[in-house]
């Protein structure tokens, strides 16, 4: 909404801020930031109301969740969601296809989070529908927006796989490149989902990660900063800055009541959502290798979990004492928040880590 005041910027001169993606991004952020915090506590009383004994909690897992942790709601992710779509749409520019994609990525996966959220609560197991068909329902929605990135994207580079460090390397995938693009997306919001694990151990990296595909957004799709960066300019992705700022508002805001000890978990709801966004925003930019670079704890969550089950069923043993790895370090006796707030240390060192490939090229 905001965005169409730029019309009125010719006759008062004021409203040209609004053209500035940097301005709306700042918008974006404390918008969603606001509105989270309006609408979260009673958000989470109505959550508490209908779930009764909220989350169910794994009984083989850490034996002090089932009492620290029991009772509490769960489908926190409906607040980030409300605030990011309430905040995306008032800032970001309507007429941009890729926000668009992205916002239909973020809730589509949400939407499937929510229903797995739900039939745990009502169930009241900790297992939801089935894996596979939860996967299906993910690749398909993945799929069709890869293919729309490459419909709107620029040959050859809309099918091309890019490098850090190494301009001169493309790799020009085909249609193949929809294939390796829906992993990548399917393969982040598992990923997000995987370390939602902790009271606030996967809201700051997914912030972390939001802030710095926001600046990454921002100059890949200006033309003068990535010439200069030589990076490859994509037409149009700088206004999934904008996107990426209500992310940050909209999970500070969350922050506040997921801090521990947690009113409200995240859930399915948020963490598949945002894992999902993370991913598309990353095709879209062309930085799906710098994603696995500052989503690099995400990364750790998910392969601790897959060496995990592929080293019990070749020899009947564990590589870790429980995974994800987040739960190994609970059993060597690290305490919630030594584990939370070093990990969100980690995350900090890969982000710089990802953003240094922007300038060392």
């Amino acid at each position: 909404m905001f965005y169409w005041l730029t019309e009125f910027s010719d006759k008062i001169s004021f409203f040209n801020v609004f053209r500035y993606i940097t301005f709306r991004t700042g918008g974006a952020i404390v918008t969603a930031l606001v509105f989270v915090f309006l609408f979260g506590g009673p958000i989470i009383d109505m959550l508490r109301l209908k779930q009764g004994r909220g989350q169910p909690i794994r009984t083989d897992g850490p034996q002090s969740h089932l009492v620290t942790k029991k009772g509490t709601p769960t489908m926190g992710g409906l607040m980030i969601l409300s605030g990011l779509l309430v905040s995306t749409l008032l800032w970001a520019n309507p007429k941009n296809p890729y926000v668009w994609i992205v916002l239909g990525v973020t809730l589509a996966f949400g939407l499937i989070g929510f229903y797995d959220d739900y039939l745990k609560v009502t169930k009241q197991t900790h297992a939801g529908f089935s894996g596979r068909t939860r996967l299906i329902a993910e690749a398909t929605v993945a799929l069709i927006a890869c293919l729309a990135l490459t419909h709107i994207g620029k040959a050859p580079m809309a099918t091309s796989l890019t490098f850090p460090f190494i301009k001169e390397l493309v790799i020009n995938l085909g249609w193949m490149f929809v294939l390796l693009g829906a992993f990548v997306i399917v393969g982040a919001g598992n990923a997000v989902n995987l370390t939602d694990g902790l009271d606030g151990l996967a809201i700051v990296p997914v912030m972390i990660a939001a802030a710095s595909f926001g600046l990454i957004s921002y100059v890949v799709g200006n033309a003068l900063f990535s010439e200069y960066l030589q990076l490859h300019y994509v037409a149009g992705t700088g206004e999934l800055a904008v996107l990426c700022g209500a992310v940050i508002g909209a999970s500070l805001g969350f922050l506040w009541f997921n801090a521990p000890p947690a009113s409200i978990f995240m859930g399915d709801t948020g963490s598949l959502a945002l894992g999902g966004l993370l991913g598309t925003v990353a095709v879209a930019t062309k930085h799906e290798i710098v994603l696995a670079i500052i989503g690099g704890l995400f990364v750790l969550e998910a392969v601790s979990v897959i060496v995990q089950v592929a080293s019990f069923k070749l020899t009947g043993k564990r590589v870790f004492k429980m995974a994800p790895i987040h739960h190994h370090y609970e059993q060597m006796g690290w305490t919630e928040p030594q584990i939370v707030i070093r990990f969100w240390i980690v995350a900090v060192v890969l982000a710089l880590a990802g953003l240094s490939t922007l300038k060392l090229r």
